[in-house]
């Protein structure tokens, strides 16, 4: 490995392959350090926002949204509800919501925000996620919860009635139900005139809100407010020439990061799982070769596809003598707060889905991230102290960054938002007030399917059925399969069905000769249907040995995914008996069970053809199948197969 030559602040070493610049956008606010030297008020009282608390307080009493602008690191997500908690707005019953567009952020910010008010997490302080909800209905009072748990929440209580002031955080993400709350709640301030709305971000256009928000209402309807305050600097330096193999570059520069700078954790952004995965084994190459006293190495991944418990190791200090090197997705961007980084290495990249209405093909293309975003990973450097974040790209190509990512909601599968729309009575779509409004041929795609599904009729209005599939925390092709289940007199495997196939990664398979002994435990569980009764198999099977975590790791199966489907399944369970569906069992008839999950995955149906792929049914896309799918290597008997999705990567499977 050639070394790389790294510089003392405001110098440039010869030889050195990256260049430093100095931009006023880089100067990052970080979060107050957590010392146990400092108690937890001093520490609240250090944060910048501290000095803006009684103009915040002020604000939102007067105006009925609050745009709240603030450096990454000063303190919003955290103090704005405690000053609101503090000031009274969760007296008689009331509480003070604050979303978060992903459930890592919900649950890490919850169990702080519970340590600095002196509560068990899940008492005065607590947190929703789909299928999980550690939270009190009698006790507690400041909420934590994702966009999309605080809409179906509206599904149930179309005012939002138990909630005094609702926070809307990190609005820059603009995820679609993001937009989708925005939406919902600029009509509930019409009918709740006393509920109060704070939008918040780092990096947010804040006038454009602001217009959306005064258009229709009064001028003095929102109010924009700015927070000032940095504390750590965050110095930027850049690649003077572009580099193949950004993941390989992540590695070697964190690698020299830790031979030659002093104390701080190290947080690499890189787009996906793959990439994670390929960066810690480079990183675990280098290790061997560690010399004098750089620190030992603690290497981490951070994504989605992890359980809760995967993702909270993060925040685990290190042990003495090491130095935690985190490798994530951009789910480390916004939100949460990881002590101790300091040095950043942004590949400047992201992994972004979009979908293509007249395929129905969902496809995850890695492109340039935005200049938002840029600003928003160089803030994790600056948390504690000053930092540096390297980004694996030319500073020339700053220019050509886009200034914010586009809307989910312009990029995404409708179906599923447009049926809860209806369902809160938004018949309408045309007059929804969007604040970035989606594709027509999108909104057409998602009507004509729910019309084929018998979710919505003719005419456009929700059926029985559709209210029902609405509330449930599927997506619609799973609901509808469950729903289906009661004609088919299989309930018991489609429950089962449904919740193994919301949890990732349920078979472990490692690379190398241990993979090959993996794949032979699989093949156990495996039914020549397919994928979706070889996951009916897995759960079948490991309920009866007792749910051990032993038979799981000696099985090729992971105990928390299994764990966790459990869980899933009790409370689909909930929403099966509620609505009156019985969970009779099939008795092994295979041909029922299947004739049920085309029922809900009709729209998801292709033919084999002779050279090996297939044929989608609608727009007769060849398709292959995924490598880890269990047909792999098989040819369905019929000819016919329905996927349970379908995603355009190198190839299309």
């Amino acid at each position: 490995m050639a070394p790389l030559t790294f510089w003392k602040p405001g110098t440039v070493g010869p030889g050195s392959n990256l260049d430093r610049a100095s931009e006023t956008e880089e100067n990052i606010v970080s979060y107050a350090p957590s010392s146990s030297l400092l108690s937890i008020q001093a520490q609240r009282e250090r944060l910048p926002i501290f000095k803006h608390r009684e103009k915040l307080l002020h604000c939102v009493e007067k105006y009925g949204v609050v745009i709240v602008v603030g450096q990454t690191g000063c303190g919003k997500t955290t103090q704005l509800p405690q000053y609101l908690y503090e000031a009274g707005w969760a007296q008689d019953g009331n509480v003070i919501a604050c979303t978060q567009p992903r459930r890592v952020a919900a649950t890490s910010v919850a169990t702080r925000v519970a340590t600095e008010v002196g509560s068990m997490l899940g008492d005065e302080v607590g947190y929703t996620i789909r299928f999980e909800d550690v939270s009190n209905k009698e006790r507690t009072r400041i909420r934590y919860l994702t966009d999309g748990m605080l809409f179906r929440e509206a599904l149930v209580d179309p005012l939002l009635s138990s909630y005094s002031v609702i926070m809307i955080d990190e609005v820059h993400e603009r995820s679609v139900y993001t937009d989708l709350l925005l939406g919902i709640l600029k009509k509930i301030r019409r009918k709740r005139p006393s509920l109060r709305l704070i939008v918040s971000s780092a990096t947010l256009d804040a006038s454009a809100l602001l217009e959306y928000f005064q258009a229709g209402n009064d001028a003095d309807e929102a109010v924009i407010l700015s927070l000032e305050g940095r504390m750590y600097p965050v110095e930027v330096a850049y690649l003077q020439e572009p580099t193949a193999d950004y993941v390989r570059k992540a590695a070697e520069v964190a690698w020299n990061i830790n031979s030659r700078q002093g104390p701080g954790d190290i947080l690499i952004f890189l787009t996906g799982r793959e990439e994670i995965d390929r960066c810690l084994e480079e990183l675990a190459e280098y290790l061997p070769t560690r010399k004098g006293n750089a620190p030992h190495l603690t290497l981490l991944a951070l994504h989605a596809g992890l359980t809760t418990e995967e993702q909270m190791r993060v925040f685990q200090p290190a042990e003495r003598g090491y130095r935690k090197v985190i490798v994530s997705t951009n789910i480390a961007e916004a939100s949460i707060t990881i002590e101790g980084i300091k040095f950043v290495v942004d590949c400047g990249f992201v992994k972004l889905r979009t979908y293509n209405p007249t395929t129905t093909l969902s496809s995850l293309a890695v492109l340039p991230t935005s200049l938002a975003s840029a600003v928003q990973r160089a803030g994790r450097a600056g948390r504690t102290s000053p930092g540096t974040c390297y980004r694996l790209y030319p500073h020339a190509a700053v220019r050509t960054l886009p200034r914010t990512t586009a809307p989910e909601v312009t990029r995404t599968d409708l179906t599923t938002p447009i049926l809860q729309l209806k369902s809160l009575g938004i018949d309408d779509l045309m007059k929804f007030e969007w604040v970035s409004a989606p594709p027509a041929e999108s909104v057409l795609r998602a009507l004509e399917g729910l019309v084929n599904a018998g979710m919505v009729d003719r005419d456009g209005a929700l059926t029985v059925v559709g209210q029902k599939v609405a509330e449930c925390p599927v997506d619609v092709n799973i609901a509808r399969m469950l729903f289906s289940s009661k004609d088919f007199q299989c309930g018991e495997e489609i429950l089962t069905i449904a919740a193994m196939t919301a949890v990732q990664n349920v078979f472990v398979i490692p690379d190398g000769a241990d993979g090959a002994l993996a794949e032979l435990e699989r093949r156990k569980f495996t039914a020549e249907e397919g994928d979706h009764l070889t996951l009916l198999n897995a759960y079948n099977a490991f309920l009866r040995y007792g749910k051990s975590s032993s038979w799981c790791k000696n099985h090729a199966l992971s105990f928390r995914a299994m764990s966790r489907a459990v869980s899933i399944r009790s409370q689909l369970k909930k929403y099966m008996q509620r609505f009156g569906l019985p969970l009779t069992s099939c008795e092994g008839d295979a041909k029922r069970l299947r004739q049920c999950l085309v029922s809900g995955y009709w729209r998801n149906g292709a033919r084999w053809v002779a050279d090996g792929t297939y044929r989608s049914v609608r727009g007769n896309i060849p398709l292959h199948v995924h490598p880890d799918s269990v047909l792999f290597t098989r040819k369905p008997k019929s000819g016919w197969v329905v996927f349970h999705e379908m995603e355009e990567t190198k190839k299309i499977k």
